[in-house]
């Protein structure tokens, strides 16, 4: 199994402070920022746009994790790769054209994610699976911070592992977005997820620095 990897969500972090709270990521152990893009249309809220993303880009020395929420993707990956993503994840329930999309996004040279929403089941990836970097199984319904963790996702995310191991994917990325604390790590990790998307849970805490170190020591 890879490393572990925490991906603080500036969706939860404090907008009048950003360059603040990036720098404070850019000291911690956090290795990816993770980045929510919402259009309002896919779901019911509207997040970040380029601006936002390229002075990120600018301050940041993480690796930017782009979770895109948004309908048509494929019209802006370009966009979001010049922008300063390395990392990009469509979701499944978005792109009816799928293996082109995940193709359009390697072509970038950016890792090709897809997220699957609560209810999408895991085996719709057995045909895409092996052109994956990564596959974000969606922990609450997207479109809003600060939701409760379903406990579900602990299912499948072992259904994620055993597919990827099926079909001799070995290097999958497997990652968790929703509700991600101390508590549910320990079992999203042993279920085989390998980056873990923290949002209010690092944010709202007292030291996030020491929070972040917490986490991955629950990789070790």
């Amino acid at each position: 199994m890879e490393s572990l990897i925490i991906a603080p969500s500036i969706l939860a972090a404090n907008f009048a402070e950003l360059g603040s709270e990036i720098d404070m990521l850019n000291a911690s152990q956090a290795e990816w920022i993770h980045v929510d893009v919402m259009d309002g249309m896919f779901v019911p809220n509207i997040s970040f746009g380029f601006p936002v993303l390229e002075a990120v880009n600018k301050r940041a020395n993480k690796v930017l994790d782009v979770h895109l929420m948004i309908e048509k993707p494929e019209r802006y990956l370009e966009a979001f790769a010049k922008a300063g993503a390395q990392v990009l994840t469509v979701h499944y329930e978005t792109c009816p054209h799928l293996h082109r999309t995940v193709q359009q996004i390697k072509d970038l040279g950016c890792l090709a994610g897809v997220a699957l929403n609560p209810s999408t089941p895991v085996h719709v990836l057995e045909d895409i699976i092996s052109d994956l970097d990564l596959v974000l199984i969606m922990s609450v319904n997207p479109g809003f911070g600060g939701q409760k963790f379903i406990p579900n996702a602990i299912k499948k995310t072992k259904e994620v592992a055993e597919l990827a191991a099926s079909k001799g994917v070995t290097k999958l990325k497997i990652e968790i977005d929703g509700g991600v604390s101390i508590s549910n790590a320990p079992d999203l990790i042993h279920a085989g997820a390998n980056v873990l998307v923290a949002g209010n849970f690092v944010f709202s805490s007292p030291n996030p620095i020491d929070t972040i170190a917490n986490l991955v020591k629950l990789g070790n």
